[in-house]
């Protein structure tokens, strides 16, 4: 529904499409769905890729009515976490510059990159005098205390967590991505009232998947009438690998099987170190190439390591249930995505160091007909379809935008909703 004469709502971030990291495509759904809803939307991102900073991107266009906007030297890689930390606090002082000169702007949004979005956009927010709605997609410095990056006891930990409390305070709305993530989020900082979960969504709504040899994907990258495993996405250090790696080691007897790795960042090295004739890299793909590079898979392989159940939210899981295609997941007994697996018969879960688990998996999704995963992938996609479709949640995240509505607790599952009806 169009608001008369609209508003103005700016989004602070790094990444943007066609930039191709889940967050931007986040982003972008919302911020799209806010210009059909009549209002005015400027994005301030970075002129570069932030997986590949080599590639760069057209300073000013209009991409489906959101006005984007990039500045330059806003990516410097990933390489490190100074050169992160570098580079978003570059691009977050031309952001804040550029969003202060803008007139009549009624909300800032800002997520979680660069990872010093979020504080400059409590400061500018209230420099400027608009509402701030803070949607973080990872919870740091947790993340990088969980890998072992830097200590809990260090100043720059305890600087993150005292600009955590200020945002948390300073917004009038917090979207987290599940329930865990949500208690997470509430131990940091008082948010009754402005809370709620919306779980992230696919790319696109569910479409019918190419199959076979009627997919371009399959035939430009040999797969054949193999059984094909995919990880699709970032390629990040909170999301394992390593024990799947290792399990396909031992099959690689197996002229049946193989494992596709697509995407980028920096936990790729691994498996490039690993390609053999079981295992390929594939480079990141285009948003408008995802129905047949998800669609060329058999099985997605999904990962989420041990200590990060409520701190990263891996949303890959709900494009491979939108191409009726079963689930492999690799971490932990209590997490998100196991919850959803255990819902109905959609796929296996292994624990991280479990080589001989995964082993035996890898060999089941070999052996399987064509039928039996597919009837698995059906009963995936018609479970994505009772959690909720694509435009539902786009929608319910932008009514918390718009609005600021209170948010209740769903009797059912004790997650926090929004409010209003999307």
């Amino acid at each position: 529904m169009k608001v008369p004469g609209g508003r103005r709502f700016v989004f602070l971030t790094q990444v943007y499409p066609p930039d191709p990291a889940a967050l931007g495509q986040h982003l972008a759904d919302a911020a799209e769905e806010l210009v059909r809803r009549g209002h005015r939307v400027v994005v301030f991102t970075a002129n570069r890729g932030f997986d590949n900073p080599s590639r760069r991107f057209s300073s000013r266009e209009t991409l489906n009515g959101v006005d984007v906007r990039r500045l330059p030297l806003g990516s410097f890689g990933k390489s490190s976490i100074a050169l992160r930390l570098a580079s978003g606090a570059v691009l977050m002082a031309q952001e804040i510059v550029a969003a202060a000169r803008l007139k009549g702007v009624h909300t800032l949004v800002v997520s979680t990159s660069p990872p010093l979005g979020p504080v400059a956009a409590a400061a500018l927010s209230h420099m400027m005098g608009v509402q701030l709605k803070y949607w973080p997609m990872d919870v740091n410095p947790d993340q990088m205390v969980a890998l072992d990056k830097i200590s809990a006891e260090s100043s720059l930990v305890k600087m993150f967590d005292w600009m955590n409390r200020f945002v948390l305070r300073r917004a009038s709305s917090v979207i987290a991505l599940d329930p865990m993530m949500a208690r997470i989020l509430e131990g940091k900082a008082n948010v009754a009232g402005r809370l709620s979960v919306v779980r992230p969504w696919a790319a696109d709504e569910p479409a019918e998947p190419v199959e076979g040899v009627d997919n371009p994907f399959r035939s430009e990258y040999g797969f054949g009438d193999r059984v094909v495993v995919m990880y699709s996405g970032n390629h990040a250090l909170s999301h394992p690998l390593t024990t799947v790696l290792d399990a396909a080691r031992r099959l690689r007897d197996d002229p049946h099987l193989l494992l596709a790795f697509v995407g980028g960042g920096v936990g790729k090295a691994e498996v490039d170190a690993n390609v053999a004739a079981n295992v390929v890299s594939i480079p990141y793909q285009e948003r408008g190439v995802l129905t047949h590079s998800l669609s060329a898979a058999d099985v997605h392989l999904v990962s989420i390591g041990n200590a990060m159940p409520g701190i990263v939210h891996p949303s890959k899981i709900y494009g491979a249930m939108a191409m009726g295609r079963p689930i492999f997941l690799l971490g932990p007994e209590s997490n998100p995505m196991a919850e959803i697996l255990a819902q109905a018969d959609i796929g296996w879960r292994v624990a991280h160091g479990d080589v001989d688990g995964a082993e035996r998996v890898l060999r089941e999704i070999s052996a399987s007909s064509h039928e039996e995963l597919r009837a698995k992938g059906a009963r995936a996609r018609e479970l994505l379809m009772s959690i909720g479709t694509r435009s539902v949640s786009i929608a319910r995240v932008c009514d918390i935008l718009e609005s600021g509505s209170e948010p209740r607790r769903d009797e059912d599952s004790g997650a926090i909703v929004s409010s209003r009806r999307a």
